[in-house]
C-alpha cells in the first residue's frame, strides 16, 4: 500500500484528508445516534451536525433554502430522484453523450414509458454547444440534464451558457456535479442552475454512501418512493415539504460528519488553489506523454476547462492490459473500460476496443507520482513499439 501510486481519483478520491478520518470517528463514536427523532441532547447533538452540513453545503452551491438541501446515497441516488420526479410521459428531455450510466439509464426507462430524449454530442475537443442544445427546444420540453465534468475526458461543459438558455424558455435545468463539486465552482445563481446533483466521495473528499440534490427554491420534485421521516409519523402519504420530501429514513450520519469535514478542508485551503494543483499536475502528465510513440490521447491537447481526468491508450493494447501492467509492473492503480459512460467512447470510437486508460489525479498526488506515470506508460509503450517491429521484421525475414 505504501508504494501504491493512486490514480482513481475520478472513481473516488483515496486518501481522504486526515480531518475526515477524524471527524468521522469522533462523531461517531460520541454522537452516532438517530438525529432528531427524540429529544435527548445526543439525538439533538447528532440533528444539529446534519443541519449544520445542509446549510454549508447550500452556501457551497449557492442555493437558497437550506432544507432544500438533500442527502441521498450518492450522485446516482440523488439523479434518479431528480429526472423520475421532474419527468413523465409525453415531456421531451435533453442531454448529452458525455453523460454517466446514472442519467442515461434512468431516461432509458423512461423513454420506454412514453418520454421523448434528444443526446447532444459533444464537438472535437469535447465540449458541447449551448447552441446545439437550444435548437432541440420543444414545447414540450420540461429537462435539460447536463454532466458538469467528464469521468472520462474531463471537460467542463459550459453551464452557465446552457443554463441562460433554459431559464429564458423556462425549462429547468439539471447539473450532474459528480465529478467537479469540490474542483470547480458550482453556483447555482450565477449559472442558472435548478437543480444539482452532487456525491461525497469524489471532490469533496468525504466518504463513500453520501451524496444528494440541491434543489431551487421555485423547484418542486415529486417524491417517487415512501417511507419514514421522524415526524408526523400518523399521517398516511410521505411529506411534501423540504427536506423529507425527498428523503426517507435514517440519514447516514456518519457520511454526513465525514462530508462535513470534506467540504471544510476544501474551502480551508480553497477551491481554486487545490484545482490548480490537480491541473499542474495533469498539465505534468500531458506534456510527458502527448508525442511518445504508440501512446493515443484524447480530448487533452487544450487543458482549459478541465478537470484532472486524463484519458489515452496504448496503441495495440487492450485497456484492461495496460491497466494490470500499470498495476503489477508499476505500482499504479487506475481505471480501464467504458468507466459507465459508454456513449463517450462510442462518439471517440473506441468502444469497440473496449474503452481507454483513465488517470484521475487528487489533492494528495505529487509531480513524483506523475513523473513515475509517465515513464511506465513510456515503458508500456516501447514496449509495444518493439513487440511491432520484431514481428515486421520476421515478417519480412520469412518473405525473404
Amino acid at each position: 500500500m505504501d508504494d501504491l501510486i493512486y490514480l482513481d481519483n475520478g472513481a473516488t478520491s483515496f486518501p481522504k484528508p486526515e480531518d475526515v478520518y477524524r471527524a468521522m470517528d469522533h462523531f461517531y463514536r460520541n454522537y452516532g445516534v438517530n438525529p432528531g427523532r427524540s429529544g435527548y441532547d445526543l439525538c439533538m447533538e447528532s440533528g444539529d451536525m446534519v443541519d449544520k452540513t445542509r446549510k454549508l453545503l447550500c452556501r457551497f452551491f449557492n442555493g437558497g433554502d437550506p432544507n432544500r438541501l438533500i442527502f441521498s446515497y450518492n450522485s446516482t441516488d440523488a439523479l434518479n430522484l431528480a429526472i423520475f420526479g421532474m419527468l413523465k410521459p409525453g415531456d421531451h428531455a435533453i442531454t448529452t453523450t458525455l453523460e454517466h450510466n446514472s442519467v442515461l439509464r434512468p431516461l432509458y426507462h423512461l423513454e420506454q414509458q412514453g418520454v421523448e430524449v434528444d443526446h447532444v454530442p459533444f464537438d472535437i475537443r469535447g465540449f458541447v454547444d449551448p447552441e446545439d442544445i437550444e435548437r432541440r427546444f420543444k414545447k414540450n420540453t420540461r429537462l435539460v440534464v447536463v454532466n458538469h465534468g467528464s469521468n472520462v475526458i474531463g471537460t467542463v461543459q459550459p453551464v452557465a451558457e446552457i443554463g441562460a438558455r433554459c431559464r429564458r424558455h423556462g425549462i429547468r435545468f439539471l447539473v450532474d456535479a459528480s465529478q467537479t463539486a469540490g474542483k470547480v465552482p458550482v453556483d447555482m445563481q450565477a449559472q442558472h442552475i435548478d437543480v444539482v446533483a452532487f456525491t461525497g466521495h469524489k471532490s469533496l473528499l468525504g466518504p463513500t454512501g453520501i451524496g444528494g440534490l440541491c434543489v431551487g427554491d421555485d423547484v418542486d420534485i415529486r417524491h417517487t418512493r415512501a417511507g419514514g421521516t421522524g415526524v408526523r409519523s400518523a399521517q398516511h402519504l410521505h411529506l411534501d415539504e423540504y427536506p423529507y420530501r425527498l428523503e426517507y429514513g435514517t440519514v447516514n450520519i456518519v457520511g454526513v460528519a465525514g462530508l462535513n469535514a470534506g467540504v471544510q478542508w476544501i474551502l480551508e485551503r480553497g477551491l481554486d488553489a487545490v484545482h490548480a494543483h490537480e491541473m499542474a499536475l495533469i498539465t505534468r502528465l500531458r506534456d510527458g506523454l502527448r508525442n511518445v510513440e504508440g501512446v493515443t490521447l484524447y480530448c487533452q491537447e487544450d487543458l482549459t476547462n478541465h478537470i484532472s481526468v486524463f484519458l489515452f491508450n496504448v496503441d495495440g493494447l487492450e485497456a484492461a492490459d495496460a491497466g494490470v501492467m500499470l498495476d503489477v509492473n508499476h505500482g499504479i492503480a487506475c481505471r480501464t473500460g467504458l468507466h459507465c459512460a459508454p456513449l463517450v467512447h462510442e462518439q471517440l470510437g473506441i468502444d469497440k476496443i473496449h474503452g481507454a486508460v483513465r488517470f484521475g489525479v487528487g489533492p494528495f498526488n505529487t509531480e513524483a507520482h506523475i513523473d513515475h506515470a509517465v515513464e511506465a506508460v513510456k515503458a508500456i509503450a516501447m514496449g509495444q513499439v518493439e513487440r511491432r517491429r520484431a514481428r515486421a521484421r520476421s515478417s519480412s525475414a520469412n518473405q525473404g
